[in-house]
Order: C-alpha cells, then sequence, then structure tokens
C-alpha cells in the first residue's frame, strides 16, 4: 500500500508488469498527469496532437457517466478504470470510488491526476485476483470499455456470463451495473471502420474469425446474456457517435430523428474506408425503426 496525494494504492495483486499499455506515450501521459492541472488538458491535446493522450485526457469522455443519478451516499466499483478518463466524473458524483485497473503506470496515472481527492481508492492487478478481497457492496459498478474483455482475464469456458455473476455478488441490494460497449453490428464497422480492437476491417461482422481476445456483441446477443445471468431490469441506452466521445445518448424513449445523426466520418484513431454515406442509411434506419440495432455503441444499466 502507498499513497499518491489522497489516493491510496493496493499494490497487494500487482503482478509487477504492465501486460496492457500503449507503449512509451504512457510515460508522457504519467508527466502530463503529475505537471498539469484539469483545466490545462485541452491545450496539452491541442499541442500535442496524439491519439492516447486525446482519448485519455478529453473531458468529453465523462459525458458516458456524468449524467446518470448518482448520490453521495452511494459507492462506486471502477473496474477497468485505466488512467482515470472516468473516475474524476464519478468521484464528483459518489461518496467513494474503488477503481481496479491491470497496469500500474496507468493507475499511477489516474492517482495524480486525483491526487486531491480522498474519496478514491485502487487497486492494481487482475480483477480475478483483486475480486477475492472485495468485502463490500457497491451500489454502481462500471464496466466502461472493459466487458469486451472478459475472455482475455476471467478464465472459465463462459467468461462473459461468469464475469456478470462474478461481479453481480458485488452489488448492493438496489445496486446497478453500468456498461459501455461498442456494438457488434453498429453502422460505422458496415461503413469502413476498423474494428476498434483488432484494428481489421469487417473482424467484428465476420465474427471474430481472425482474432481473440476480445469480442463485442449485438443488442440481442447482450439481453440473452443478461437474461440467463438473472438481471431483470435492462435498460438500453444509445451515445452517439460512441461510448468513447459521446456528443449524444438516446434511448428507446427518446432516439433520433432523421437529419440528426450527421458527425459520422469522425475516426481518430485509425484509418478508415468510406463506403457510403451514413448519414443517408442513419435517416433510413430511424425512420424503420431500426436505429437501436445499428447504434455504434450501448450504455446499458442492468440491475
Amino acid at each position: 500500500m502507498f499513497e499518491i496525494g489522497k489516493v491510496l494504492i493496493d499494490d497487494s495483486h500487482y503482478a509487477g508488469q504492465d501486460v496492457y499499455s500503449d507503449g512509451t506515450i504512457e510515460d508522457e501521459m504519467l508527466e502530463i498527469a503529475k505537471t498539469y492541472a484539469k483545466q490545462d488538458y485541452n491545450k496539452i491535446i491541442a499541442q500535442r496532437e496524439n491519439w492516447p493522450i486525446f482519448y485519455h485526457f478529453s473531458h468529453i469522455r465523462e459525458n458516458i457517466v456524468s449524467w446518470l443519478p448518482m448520490d453521495k451516499k452511494e459507492s462506486v466499483l471502477e473496474i477497468g478504470a485505466g488512467c482515470g478518463a472516468i473516475t474524476g466524473a464519478l468521484l464528483e458524483k459518489v461518496g467513494v470510488v474503488t477503481a481496479v485497473d491491470l497496469s500500474m503506470k496507468r493507475s499511477l496515472i489516474n492517482a495524480y491526476r486525483n491526487k486531491d481527492m480522498g474519496n478514491l481508492k485502487i487497486s492494481v492487478g487482475n480483477f480475478e485476483d483483486v475480486e477475492k478481497s472485495l468485502t463490500e457492496k457497491y451500489d454502481i459498478i462500471t464496466l466502461i470499455g472493459v466487458f469486451e474483455y472478459a475472455d482475455a482475464y476471467i478464465q472459465s469456458q463462459n467468461p462473459y456470463e461468469d464475469f456478470l455473476l462474478k461481479i453481480k455478488k458485488h452489488l448492493s441490494k438496489q445496486g446497478r451495473i453500468v456498461i459501455a460497449i461498442e456494438n457488434k453490428y453498429g453502422l460505422k464497422y458496415w461503413a469502413g471502420c476498423k474494428e476498434d480492437h483488432t484494428g481489421g476491417y469487417f473482424e467484428g461482422l465476420e465474427g471474430y474469425t481472425k482474432s481473440s481476445g476480445a469480442k463485442t456483441f449485438s443488442k440481442n446477443a447482450l439481453q440473452n446474456m443478461f437474461a440467463h445471468t438473472g438481471f431483470e431490469q435492462v435498460e438500453f441506452y444509445y451515445p452517439y457517435p460512441d461510448y468513447k466521445f459521446p456528443q449524444k445518448i438516446f434511448s428507446d424513449d427518446f432516439l433520433p430523428i432523421p437529419g440528426e445523426l450527421s458527425n459520422n466520418r469522425r475516426n481518430f484513431d485509425q484509418d478508415r474506408l468510406d463506403l457510403f454515406d451514413e448519414r443517408k442509411v442513419f435517416d433510413g434506419l430511424i425512420e424503420d425503426g431500426m436505429f437501436p440495432y445499428f447504434s455504434n455503441s450501448f450504455l446499458v444499466i442492468i440491475k
């Protein structure tokens, strides 16, 4: 155990090596977290013009949770907290956040950027190992860009369902799980964007036949998985353009109207093809009531 500012870091489950990393750019990100205040991050993003820095430090990332009803009486277990892109927003809304991440360097970045917050504890290590030491119940458990990796760190025949069952044990009586994940059949992948985790064209659409370690799902597949694992209340939301940098978040009660989705060609991290006009296709899907099945990402709240 050690502290950075007011943040407690538990390294008792850390294996001693970071197996998940963006490479040497993380040294630069640690320098940013140590040196600059949060109000300077946008200036740094503009100056350095680097995708990982943009991805990990943009305030837009917080939009995925900043609108969710939470209060200071609640506690959060943030699984896969990474460099803290979401952690700060959670700390402002709830009483206590327990963050878990595989990477020590990313956990240090998280700790430095939130060093003045006394309601954050970070556990470094594989979640399967950390989970065995968790004794409390949490009101909210978040899996933001995490659920798709269950096959890589849950050792079982059914890692995705077993992951849900494992974390379900740590929910309070009225607790909920918040999941943000790409849609396997998101329109951007048909239109020529690479699969986010494998970097291959059409990899998710073709069923991940050329890769392993990360996997996304359709809306129906997720619904079936939640039903199989005993979750009775499921609410789907549709971040646009995606959950990473959401500008709008739609729901089944508040769906987009034709002409509303026009920010489709934006793709910062990888090259892409431009196979058709996504705006026109989205308009057709909206008119036919099919937008929820082709939304680029999902935000799901399950109880």
